[in-house]
């Protein structure tokens, strides 16, 4: 398991964006930077400084990515056929802890790699703890019968803060979740603007 050893919230302040569109998000109340100097005065940023900001959001975005996952996925792109960027983000959005968090089982990315960390998730009748698995279409998530009644999946599914994005199916009654397609980037409901084409050149360097 991967752990955040920052606060995660530095994140939003360091790039100056609620990059998880959470109400509690410190940007709301200071959109200057952290720290002893957050509130110099920027200069222009660079074509590359640019990538590696575009970069550093969509990482940071899907919670305890590490660098050689982050940089593993981007390859994978490069594979695939089509689009690299869409290809990203599709591959991204196929991991089971994104999946988890997107059908609002629990409030927030870090919430669901622990959630699933702990055993509360099977995937197509087995149990699994590793967040980063890639599902396929026609893969079925569930919470399993003694997880279901967890607080904070109540919590989370009654909440009005977010939806379900139309490519993920969410049975309430089984509490089962399943990809009905490979989003594209228009598809996914970011906070604020992502853009994997920058992500793509800053690897492409």
């Amino acid at each position: 398991m991967t752990k955040r050893i920052q606060a995660k919230h530095k994140i939003d302040r360091r790039l100056g964006e609620n990059i998880w569109g959470r109400p509690k998000s410190p940007v709301n109340r200071r959109e200057y930077g952290p720290g002893e100097h957050g509130q110099r005065r920027q200069g222009k940023v660079s074509d590359y400084g640019l990538q590696l900001r575009a970069k550093q959001k969509l990482k940071g975005y899907y919670g305890n990515l590490t660098e050689k996952q982050f940089k593993a996925c981007y390859r994978e792109a490069v594979r695939l056929k089509g689009d690299t960027g869409e290809n990203l983000v599709g591959l991204l959005e196929r991991r089971l802890d994104t999946v988890v968090y997107r059908a609002k089982i629990v409030p927030t990315v870090f919430a669901a790699r622990q959630f699933i960390n702990h055993g509360h998730i099977k995937v197509n009748g087995r149990k699994t703890n590793i967040g980063s698995v890639r599902l396929k279409i026609g893969d079925i998530v569930e919470v399993r019968e003694k997880s279901r009644d967890i607080a904070m999946v109540i919590q989370a599914l009654d909440s009005a803060e977010r939806e379900i994005p139309e490519y993920v199916e969410f049975n309430r009654e089984k509490y089962q979740v399943s990809i009905k397609r490979i989003p594209s980037l228009s598809d996914v409901p970011y906070p604020v603007q992502m853009e994997p084409n920058l992500v793509i050149e800053f690897y492409s360097r």
